[in-house]
């Protein structure tokens, strides 16, 4: 990878699942040169088949962490790296060899990410979960859903990805900041717990003011608000409504032509069920991209409610190239976006181990040093 604004940087990336590949995606994207190392001799090629876009950009080697021809092996790229990044449970890593002591005692300057959902101590550091569990426990999931009914998973994006990998990543560029004034290396350790936790700082704000009211579906944003909501159109598709100013809410009813009618105040949240309806009956009936033609130039903040394989059709997300074809799979493009070292598309995902000899020559490892390193069962 060359170009973008971590170009120069080397990331030592051990496999994974979803938060840590996703951060080490986005160093990948902005220009690092991320070494995956795939776990060999596990009765398979690596972790996992690469999905094509969490795994972009990399360089991937397949290396037995079991044998110590293996083990010495990874820790010489992390005497070369500038961060390494590990997603396992507390203490797997340390009792591999390669925790924060083995690597930072060879490398100092080194940024050591460690990502887990839980935080690497506290009662339930020890114990499995997913996305849904530490959003459960960090107050994110609880408000989530419509009045009187179940909360709703948001997929895995507050967990894995916002609260998880974008911590991470964010984490590890802070660490490298500070080491460009220390000369010091650290440990970050991202929790989702945590990341997901001051992802509802907004809502801690919002009550702490007397502005959130209890339970899902009562408060302007989650759903309560006639003006702040979807609605379904004659196609059975969706538009999304976000009027929350007074003048915008405005020019929602002209041009939905309700600007004359007798109708319930903006922000009457008691009375907003009759106004809903009354917005409903509108929006049924036109089709989703109807409507999103005649609100195209308006303030109304009105937007059809597009699905994941069709938001690259948009004409605003194909003026400025929101979505990218990498290896023949339609996917977001690196963001955020930079004026003077713009990232480059993104390399397709290796295959497990598709540049073991080309890493290890790099490391130092001649012909038969690598040869040795095969026969011993270290690499593939």
């Amino acid at each position: 990878m060359t170009g973008g604004p971590l170009s120069g940087l080397t990331v030592v990336e051990i496999a994974s699942l979803a938060p840590a590949p996703f951060g080490c995606m986005i160093l990948a994207d902005l220009g690092a040169d991320v070494i995956r190392v795939e776990r060999a001799g596990d009765g398979g090629s690596g972790l996992m088949a690469p999905s094509g876009v969490l795994d972009r950009g990399r360089r991937s080697i397949a290396v037995n962490l079991r044998t110590p021809e293996g083990l010495g092996a990874v820790l010489t790229l992390v005497d070369g790296a500038d961060i390494l990044v590990e997603g396992f449970r507390p203490g797997v890593a340390e009792r591999l060899g390669i925790g924060p002591d083995d690597c930072l005692s060879r490398n100092p300057g080194l940024i050591y990410g460690r990502m887990t959902g839980w935080g690497q101590d506290g009662p339930l550091a020890p114990r499995a979960g997913h996305d849904i569990n530490y959003i459960a426990l960090a107050g994110a999931l609880q408000p989530i859903g419509r009045a009187g009914e179940r909360p709703v998973p948001p997929l895995n994006l507050l967990g894995d990805f916002g609260g998880g990998g974008l911590m991470l990543t964010m984490g590890i560029l802070a660490a490298l900041h500070e080491r460009s004034r220390s000369g010091r290396g650290q440990v970050v350790d991202a929790s989702m717990v945590d990341g997901a936790a001051l992802l509802t700082a907004f809502v801690h704000g919002m009550n702490a003011a007397g502005l959130w009211q209890e339970g899902r579906g009562r408060n302007v944003l989650d759903g309560a608000a006639a003006f702040y909501d979807t609605y379904e159109c004659a196609d059975g598709l969706h538009v999304a409504v976000g009027c929350v100013e007074p003048h915008f809410y405005g020019e929602l009813l002209d041009v939905l032509g309700l600007s004359g009618e007798d109708l319930p105040l903006q922000y009457d949240l008691d009375a907003a069920p009759e106004l809903k309806k009354r917005l409903a009956e509108v929006f049924a009936t036109r089709p989703r991209d109807e409507w999103a033609a005649r609100f195209a130039d308006s303030d109304a903040c009105v937007s059809p409610v597009l699905s994941p394989w069709e938001a690259h059709e948009h004409p605003h997300n194909k003026e400025r190239e929101t979505f990218v074809e990498v290896g023949g799979i339609r996917q977001p493009a690196p963001a955020p976006r930079f004026s003077r070292t713009p990232a480059p598309v993104p390399r397709p995902a290796p295959r497990p181990g598709q540049d073991t000899d080309a890493i290890l020559a790099q490391a130092g490892y001649d012909a038969a040093g690598i040869e040795r390193l095969r026969s011993a069962g270290a690499v593939e």
